[in-house]
C-alpha cells in the first residue's frame, strides 16, 4: 500500500534527483511544468532505506510503463487494433486514476465496443467505432454500498479539458448526469433502472461517483451484470471493467429496436446492429455459441418485450448473417440442453 501511495504520488513523466544539502544526500522529485522549466519537491534522506528502496521501486515501475507503451504502439501499428480518440481516452484514464473502475464502475457503449478487438483477438469494423461520447456505468445498490467515493468528477474531468461543465438535469436541476466540453464531447453516467417505468426520468442520486448523479435505463442491468477486465489501448494502456460480449451484443439488439425513428435514432440503431453483429460473427467462428446463446436465453427468458426487441432486430440484419447467428444460437441451446423451438429457434 505505502509502494502504491508513494508512486501514484509522484507522475511518471517526472525523475528523482538528489542533491547535497550540508552534507547530507537528500531525493527531490523534478516534473516539467510544460513551460520549459519544472517543479522540484522535497521527497526524504537518501540514507532512509525505505524511500530510496521505493525510489527504485518507482524507477522500475516507469520502466515497465515504457515497455508498456511500446507494446500499446506496436498493437495498434502492425496489428491494427483500435485506439480511442485521444480526449476519450484521457478522459477514460483520468477517470479509471480517480478509482471509478476500482469501485467496480463499467465503461459502456461505443468506448466498451474499442475494447473488443483485443479481448476477441480480431479486427472490428473501424466504422461502428466512431464516437463523440463516453458512457459510464455503475449499479445503484453498489454505489451505496462500497463505503468510498471519487474525488469530484467535474474537476477530473477538467485536468483533461478545462471547458468541461455540468449540464443540469431536465428533471431535477439540482443532479448532473452528464458533462460536456464546449467543443459538445460528452460523458454521461448511467445506471440500471429496476423499477418502475415512473424513475426512468429521473436522476439517481450515486454516492460513489464523487458528486455525479446517474441516469437510470431500461435493461442496463442485464449489460453490466458480470462484466469482464480489459485494456483500452491508450497511452500505457488503461484497465477497465467492460461488458462480456455476448451480453453487450444482445444487448445492443435490444436498445436498437427501440430508438426512435428520427434521423439520429435510425443512424444509431444501424450503427448498434452492426455492432451486436459483428461480435456474435466473432464468437461463432471462435466456438463460443453456447456462451452466446447463454446470453440470448437470459435475455428472452426475462419476458416478451426482450424477445420481441431481440426479434425485430435480428429482422432487419442481412439475411446471410441473421441465419449463420440463428443456427448457431439453436446449436449452443442444444448444447446447453433446452429446445431451441422455445426461444423460435429451429
Amino acid at each position: 500500500m505505502l509502494d502504491a501511495a508513494f508512486s501514484s504520488e509522484f507522475n511518471v513523466n517526472g525523475r528523482f534527483i538528489t542533491a547535497e544539502v550540508r552534507r547530507r544526500r537528500y531525493w527531490y522529485f523534478d516534473l516539467p511544468d510544460g513551460e520549459g522549466s519544472k517543479k522540484r519537491t522535497y521527497v526524504g534522506p537518501v540514507d532512509d532505506p525505505e524511500i530510496t528502496k521505493r525510489v527504485e521501486n518507482f524507477k522500475d515501475l516507469k520502466a515497465d510503463i515504457r515497455e508498456r507503451r511500446k507494446l500499446v504502439s506496436t498493437l495498434v501499428r502492425e496489428a491494427y487494433l483500435p485506439r480511442p480518440e485521444g480526449k476519450t481516452g484521457d478522459i477514460v484514464q483520468a477517470l479509471a486514476a480517480a478509482g471509478f473502475f476500482r469501485l467496480r464502475g463499467v465503461l459502456v457503449g461505443t468506448v466498451a465496443y474499442q475494447c473488443y478487438p483485443a479481448v476477441l483477438g480480431v479486427r472490428l469494423p473501424s466504422a461502428s467505432m466512431v464516437t463523440g461520447d463516453a458512457d459510464f456505468a455503475q449499479f445503484h445498490s453498489i454505489s451505496v454500498a462500497v463505503g468510498d467515493q471519487m474525488p469530484p468528477v467535474l474537476e477530473t474531468l477538467r485536468t483533461v479539458d478545462p471547458t468541461f461543465r455540468e449540464i443540469p438535469h431536465q428533471a431535477d436541476s439540482r443532479f448532473t448526469t452528464q458533462f460536456s466540453t464546449r467543443s459538445g464531447y460528452k460523458v454521461e453516467f448511467l445506471t440500471p433502472n429496476t423499477g418502475s417505468d415512473n424513475y426512468g426520468g429521473r436522476p439517481t442520486p450515486m454516492p460513489a461517483l464523487g458528486g455525479a448523479s446517474a441516469q437510470p435505463l431500461r435493461f442496463l442491468d442485464y449489460l453490466t451484470y458480470q462484466p469482464i477486465r480489459a485494456v483500452l489501448l491508450h497511452g500505457a494502456e488503461v484497465p477497465v471493467n467492460i461488458p462480456s460480449p455476448e451480453r453487450y451484443a444482445i444487448h445492443k439488439l435490444i436498445i436498437a429496436s427501440r430508438r426512435r425513428t428520427d434521423n439520429d435514432g435510425t443512424a444509431k440503431s444501424r450503427k448498434d446492429r452492426a455492432q451486436a453483429a459483428t461480435i456474435m460473427e466473432v464468437m461463432i467462428e471462435q466456438r463460443q455459441s453456447e456462451d452466446l446463446a447463454d446470453g440470448f436465453m437470459e435475455a428472452c427468458d426475462r419476458g416478451t418485450a426482450w424477445q420481441e426487441a431481440i426479434r425485430k432486430s435480428m429482422s432487419q440484419i442481412d439475411d446471410n448473417i441473421r441465419e449463420k447467428i440463428q443456427s448457431a444460437l439453436a446449436s449452443g441451446i442444444r448444447k446447453l440442453e433446452r429446445n431451441p423451438a422455445e426461444y423460435g429457434l429451429v
